[in-house]
């Protein structure tokens, strides 16, 4: 039974002992311990076997036992000290909260005293600042009082006065009061429920409207509508009835204004009435003549009458110029066919140059709230480009310069001039006129003078009439920007559209020289004749500095051109932008320089053609040995270095165009060698080593071709070297296949498929018919070339290898025929 009941204690025991593994780990990390006694795994028997792993260490048992009963003992002195130390913890916790309830209870106490204490204190406070609050309360009440009093004294001492001093005409003692009065009467506006009160507000408004009146009749019994002025002149109770005027209704200065400023002007109408010679536009200084001395007279005799924050002096000023806007418009409808363009211009001249007077003697601070209708000034300030008159005529070359600083706006601008806009057809037709003239002009000293001389430094330059177009453009357009941006622009835009096209045309393109003396003009098939010892008209040395000048020139005008529109956008109304657009014209000039390069393409290609026809023609079956070049590789080379070193000092300024043309001609020359390579049939052994030693030695001249016959050596372009490698090199490739044995032919076939990557059935039987095999051998080898054909590819590679692919006869003579339409159509 004992045993029974220490198994289950054991039990028990190993249930209540048994934690979580998250409580063992923080036992474990607050109190680290190495004892396998402590680890949860504990086994016995692997601790025993520890403890004795030998049977010799049994020897010790009585030692470990005393240890570990030692150790037993020590843990219950520990565990009997900490369970006596906890037997008092629940009493001494009810103590300390006990204790802690008390200390609360009184703390809670002594609160609610302290707020009594202050809600008596606060209480006794406003019982003592009540009386107080009472006595500020009057004070304040009183001081409103007395304060609302003495101003319903001075109002009403004020408008009594005021009636009084009105009867008498004291306006400088009316101008202070009348001021002190509305102030005064501005802190009663809450009472005019008030009988009384709104009594003296309308005896106020009765003043004011009496003295409007009164002034008005004083300044037109001074100043009366008709007749002459008063011989008085200015007084002292005018100038004072101007200060009243101030505080016046708006209205009643403005009448003052406007009264006087017509009868100031009133002379002016009579003076320059449309029956007077004067009043025309060739005396048009006259009226700013006048005035100017009506405005000396006017500070003379009225300067002080008037407060100096009327600015009447500028409002004289504008109403001048809108009256004489008026006149001059009815003026020129009256007598628009006895208006020229000198005439026109001179009046405008003079016109802006009064409104620039006034810009720096006015602010232009009446333009707004003056009399008369606001001047329509325009959206951008007058002539963003800014230049002297006196540079008008330079050089073209001056709209590369950065711009100057913009002038400061004009708000005079416009306000006269704005009425000859409607008159500026005659300017633009004149233009249109004098630009004809000068189309004309240049054709004739062209035609008089020549082409540019060769060796000289003319040949290849611009062409001097073509910095004269732009410098007569460059001052149009100033003339104009001056007069109006808006319309006028538009027109005379289309104006210098029209005569860049005539330049290019009359002066650029039709003075290119022609290839053929035929009078069907320009052909290519004339320059394809390939009967032996023909001889194919060249373009002479001063043709080729013709074609170099006018290259250059239309280079120049297309740059130009450009700019033109960019300041022709500058220069015009923003709203106008979008109708400036010279692309037509640059399309052409670009057009010019392309049918430049063409002929200068054409010149070289056809001067190589006997070379390559007697290439053709030569029996290279029978060549025996190889030696140096052939001759006509020599023919080749002589003509290159007769035409390129001309052709690039005439270009040095247009570099581009220069590899331009390297470039046309190198795509024109080697699809062109290669067909007369094909031609060549049959070829002996030697005979194709010949071709391949000519075809390396060209190549080795087209590659020098940008430099060729220069003293400063350039690398040429990466573009045009690999044009050259890869057209060049094809050729080598057909000669070399064209050497190689045809037996067998399942070599042959594979070494031409690897050779020249040309699955064209035509191309190889050419590079039969060049080995001079027979009809029957050359069908076996063309079927053999077809079944060894590879599979086409299916990417973008699939197109470069076909590019040098030489074209039928049909084919060429289709794009020749194409070609020479096309050229005729761009020379007429």
């Amino acid at each position: 039974m004992m045993e029974d009941e220490e198994l289950e204690f054991v039990e028990d025991l190993e249930a209540i002992l048994h934690l979580t593994p998250e409580v063992q780990l923080a036992i474990e990390q607050v109190f680290p311990s190495q004892d396998p006694l402590d680890r949860t795994d504990f086994n016995a028997v692997e601790y025993i076997n520890t403890l004795f792993p030998t049977e010799q260490s049994l020897a010790n048992i009585d030692e470990v036992v005393n240890n570990i009963r030692l150790k037993i003992r020590r843990l219950d002195d520990n565990i009997r000290t900490v369970v006596r130390g906890q037997t008092n913890v629940g009493q001494d916790g009810r103590q300390a909260l006990e204790e802690a309830q008390k200390a609360i209870q009184q703390l809670f106490g002594k609160i609610k005293d302290i707020k009594d204490k202050a809600e008596k204190s606060e209480q006794m406070v406003k019982e003592i600042t009540r009386d107080i609050k009472q006595l500020d309360h009057a004070k304040r009440h009183l001081t409103t009082s007395i304060t609302t009093l003495n101003h319903l004294h001075m109002l009403a001492g004020g408008v009594d006065s005021l009636e009084a001093m009105t009867r008498k005409r004291q306006y400088g003692e009316v101008a202070n009061l009348l001021q002190g009065v509305v102030n005064v009467l501005e802190h009663f506006q809450k009472y005019m429920g008030i009988p009384q009160i709104r009594q003296l507000s309308e005896r106020v408004k009765a003043a004011q409207s009496e003295l409007g009146t009164q002034i008005l009749a004083d300044f037109e019994e001074a100043f009366p509508a008709q007749g002459s002025k008063k011989s008085g002149g200015p007084s002292i109770v005018l100038r004072d009835a101007c200060l009243v005027a101030n505080v016046l209704d708006p209205r009643i200065k403005q009448e003052i204004i406007k009264k006087f400023i017509r009868q100031h002007l009133s002379e002016y109408l009579v003076l320059f009435q449309e029956n007077q010679d004067v009043a025309w536009l060739d005396k048009i200084d006259r009226r700013y003549a006048w005035i100017k001395r009506q405005l000396v007279d006017y500070e003379e005799k009225y300067g002080r009458m008037f407060p100096e924050e009327w600015c009447m002096t500028e409002r004289i000023s504008v109403e001048f110029c809108h009256i004489t806007r008026t006149e001059l418009a009815k003026l020129m409808r009256t007598r628009a066919r006895e208006i020229e363009v000198k005439l026109l211009l001179f009046a405008i001249q003079r016109t802006t140059n009064f409104e620039g007077l006034l810009a720096k003697r006015f602010s232009g601070c009446t333009l707004n709230d003056g009399p008369g209708k606001k001047p329509e000034t325009p959206l951008e300030p007058t002539n963003p480009f800014l230049e002297d008159e006196d540079n008008v005529s330079e050089k073209d070359e001056d709209l590369d310069r950065p711009k100057k600083p913009k002038a400061p706006d004009n708000p005079f601008h416009g306000i006269v001039s704005k009425c000859f806009e409607p008159h500026l057809y005659v300017y633009i037709e004149s233009q249109d006129k004098n630009l004809g003239e000068l189309i004309d002009r240049f054709v004739a000293d062209f035609r008089a003078q020549g082409p540019p001389k060769s060796g000289t430094d003319e040949g290849g330059a611009v062409l001097p009439s073509c910095a004269d177009l732009f410098v007569y453009y460059k001052k149009c357009m100033v003339q104009c920007s001056q007069l109006s941006t808006g319309e006028p622009m538009i027109a005379l835009t289309t104006i210098f559209q029209k005569y860049l096209r005539e330049y290019a045309w009359k002066i650029l393109s039709g003075n290119l020289p022609k290839t053929s003396t035929n009078s069907g003009g320009l052909t290519i098939s004339s320059l394809l004749k390939e009967k032996e010892g023909s001889e194919v008209a060249k373009f002479t040395m001063e043709e080729l500095c013709l074609i170099c000048s006018i290259l250059s020139t239309a280079e120049y005008c297309l740059a130009t051109t450009q700019q033109l529109e960019e300041k022709l956008k500058e220069k015009v109304d923003k709203t106008l932008m979008e109708r400036i657009n010279l692309t037509g014209e640059m399309d052409t000039f670009s057009t010019v320089i392309s049918n430049s390069i063409q002929l200068l393409v054409q010149d070289l290609d056809a001067a190589c053609d006997p070379a390559l026809t007697a290439m053709s023609k030569m029996p290279w079956q029978s060549v025996e040995h190889v030696g140096d070049q052939s001759p006509y590789v020599t023919s080749v080379i002589m003509h290159i270095k007769q035409n390129v070193p001309i052709i690039r000092d005439n270009l040095a300024s247009t570099r581009k165009y220069f590899t331009q043309f390297c470039i046309k001609f190198t795509n024109s020359f080697i699809p062109k060698f290669i067909n007369h390579l094909f031609r060549c049939k049959p070829i002996s052994m030697v005979g194709a080593e010949q071709l391949l030693l000519d075809t390396h030695s060209l190549k080795t001249v087209l590659l020098d071709l940008p430099s060729i016959g220069s003293q400063v050596v350039r690398k040429a372009p990466a573009s045009y070297t690999k044009i050259v490698v890869k057209g060049m090199t094809r050729a080598e490739m057909i000669l070399k296949v064209v050497m190689a044995p045809h037996e067998p032919s399942v070599v042959f076939v594979d070494n031409y498929i690897k050779l020249l990557a040309d699955s064209n059935p035509e191309t190889f039987q050419k590079i039969l018919d060049m080995k001079g095999l027979k009809r029957s051998e050359q069908g076996t080898m063309l079927e053999l070339f077809r079944q060894r054909l590879p599979n086409p590819p299916s990417g973008p590679d699939s197109g470069p290898s076909l590019s040098f692919s030489a074209p039928t006869p049909e084919q060429e003579s289709s794009r020749i025929r194409k070609l020479e339409k096309l050229i005729k159509k761009r020379i007429q």
